[in-house]
């Protein structure tokens, strides 16, 4: 039998969190949430994620890009910085169109964006195909 792939979900907004997990479960992933960015990174020893899904905005208004470059560039979390990140967020520009003349882009931009409310089939499609990567 296949090992479950798993799912953190980094987002402050408890019915996000509720319902994703909900949905990913549905279709069999093994899903761990957290409500702060913070509480995301202290959970990574825990689950040993496949995929993050994580929000920008929490308890600061650019709380998920600092989760992103901690875990992508951070010695800390060093054993994580392969994990793909899926960065999910109302604002609709993408960190390349908020941040186009940013030297150092690359530290915060996710492996893949997309935008609040979820187009449900096209955010499974997405984890479905970021999972089966690894």
């Amino acid at each position: 039998m296949a090992t479950k792939k798993r799912v953190l979900i980094i987002d402050d907004d408890d019915d996000f969190r509720s319902s994703v997990t909900s949905l990913l479960e549905s279709e069999g992933f093994e899903v761990a949430a957290a409500s702060s960015g913070h509480e995301g990174l202290d959970r990574l020893r825990d689950v040993h994620p496949d995929l993050i899904v994580l929000d920008i905005m929490m308890e600061h208004v650019t709380e998920g890009y600092a989760v992103n470059q901690a875990i992508k560039f951070q010695p800390a979390y060093q054993e994580f910085g392969g994990v793909p990140i899926l960065m999910v967020s109302s604002i609709t520009e993408t960190p390349d169109e908020l941040f186009s003349r940013a030297g150092e882009l690359d530290m915060i931009r996710p492996d893949r964006y997309l935008t609040k409310p979820l187009d449900i089939p096209r955010f499974l499609e997405v984890v479905k195909r970021i999972t089966s990567r690894n």
